[in-house]
């Protein structure tokens, strides 16, 4: 990776390492985005009795470990790899792939350009790095149009040519909302009714499909979860004040994220 923070991590934050030693009764990383060495005791490595300690790591294995401690006096790392929980493991090592992904964009622009790919990453990153932790989160938001490299202090004949490469090679970031809707109707016409409501739940950025008995699966897709909650809270207040018009039964339950 380019990316290299500066300092010291803080206690706590979750670090991607790759194993350099396995001992013993301890494991010794680094920290990839530091550039520095931490150390696992075998009590922090995985939660009951360990046998064999490769059996959890090997040398040159790519880990999520959280900070414990830090002498920064002996420039010393606790780390910790049985605290990390799946959960964020995931989002630690999506964040990283992100961040390579952007930086792959600046490889390839630096190709195009015949020039040093360290010296266009300072050239972009010193600016962007100012108000960003990481470079694609900046990406991110030039392609939803939240800021741009030129107003970030980006020379504009760069900022152009990275903007639209940019533009090209990600996707805009996209957040889901599900939840199931029941609509239920002892009218005659029932089943019409029920047909009514369901169109107009369904919208641009909204799908509804049948779940059984009575129930829809409601899928949103939008930018952010401000803007899918809105769209959500539209389309399900639609749906009930047709179906009370017409005297039926509405009811919708938001699932949760997983």
């Amino acid at each position: 990776m380019l990316y290299k923070k500066e300092g010291f991590p803080d206690d706590d934050e979750l670090v991607l390492c790759t194993v350099t030693a396995v001992h013993g009764h301890s494991v010794f990383a680094k920290l990839d985005e530091y550039d520095k060495t931490g150390m696992i005791h075998i009590s922090e490595v995985s939660p009951g009795r360990i046998r064999n300690i490769r059996d959890y790591v090997v040398e040159g294995k790519k880990i999520v470990c959280k900070v414990l401690k830090i002498d920064k006096k002996k420039e010393h790392i606790d780390l910790s790899l049985r605290r990390v929980n799946e959960g964020q493991k995931r989002k630690k090592t999506n964040e990283i792939k992100q961040e390579q992904k952007a930086e792959k964009i600046i490889e390839g622009i630096a190709k195009n350009l015949n020039i040093d790919v360290k010296e266009l990453y300072d050239k972009i990153g010193n600016k962007v790095f100012e108000k960003y932790e990481y470079l694609h989160e900046c990406f991110n938001d030039i392609i939803i149009g939240k800021t741009g490299l030129k107003k970030l202090g980006v020379e504009e004949e760069l900022a152009e040519e990275v903007t639209e490469i940019v533009k090209e090679r990600i996707k805009p970031p996209e957040v889901c909302i599900k939840g199931v809707l029941k609509l239920v109707s002892y009218d005659p016409d029932g089943i019409d009714i029920v047909k009514a409501a369901l169109k107009k739940a369904v919208g641009e950025n909204i799908d509804v499909t049948y779940r059984g008995a009575g129930d829809y699966n409601v899928i949103v897709n939008a930018p952010n979860y401000k803007e899918a909650e809105k769209i959500l809270e539209n389309s399900i207040d639609k749906v009930t004040r047709y179906m009370e018009k017409k005297k039926g039964i509405v009811s919708f339950r938001k699932e949760e994220k997983k």
